[in-house]
């Protein structure tokens, strides 16, 4: 994370001080001449790593039955159980356990900014972040939807879904920030 911040700070001050036809090149230069542009593309690489287990580790879970209060795929999962389990599991973070703790625990992010391994919302009780899933990309989720029903990926795009649909948040995982940049 400090690289990220010197980065800035050298960025603004080049952007200041630098001739208008050639910042990005001495910048580039710099930057080359220290090893620190192959350095980001490895934060960044770790990232999108990261994000990827996660939706690969909750697609292991497809199918297994809902279960309110159900934090297992032994018992069930309900929602706020099944996006903890798969957090602590892949990211080793825990996460509260009710929908609308995770909300307040995790960085709220415009939707159009959504990426893989980001919490999706909806009001499904007629209250605010009742139901969560994970977003898996393209406008689709994993989640445990309710009582008689199994961990499935859907689109966020259906009816019932984008009528409830409540904001996106985004947990913080080894270094990616809410605007998804390391």
């Amino acid at each position: 994370m400090p690289i990220i911040l010197v980065l800035a700070a050298l960025l603004l001050t080049n952007t200041v001080q630098a001739a208008p036809s050639a910042p990005a090149d001495d910048m580039d230069h710099f930057l080359a001449d220290r090893g620190l542009l192959a350095r980001i593309g490895d934060v960044s690489e770790k990232v999108e790593a990261k994000a990827s287990e996660l939706v690969i580790n909750a697609m292991a879970f497809l199918g297994v039955p809902y279960l309110r209060g159900g934090s297992s795929s032994e018992s069930g999962f309900d929602c706020s159980g099944f996006v903890r389990a798969i957090f602590q599991q892949t990211a080793g973070l825990v996460l509260p356990r009710s929908a609308d703790q995770q909300a307040a625990a995790s960085q709220h992010i415009d939707r159009a900014d959504l990426q893989p391994g980001d919490l999706v919302f909806f009001n499904t009780m007629r209250r605010a972040f009742s139901h969560v899933g994970i977003y898996v990309g393209e406008g689709k989720f994993i989640h445990s939807p309710k009582p008689g029903s199994e961990v499935r990926l859907e689109s966020m795009s259906l009816n019932y879904w984008a009528r409830r649909f409540d904001g996106a948040r985004r947990v913080p995982v080894e270094g990616r920030t809410a605007a998804g940049n390391p």
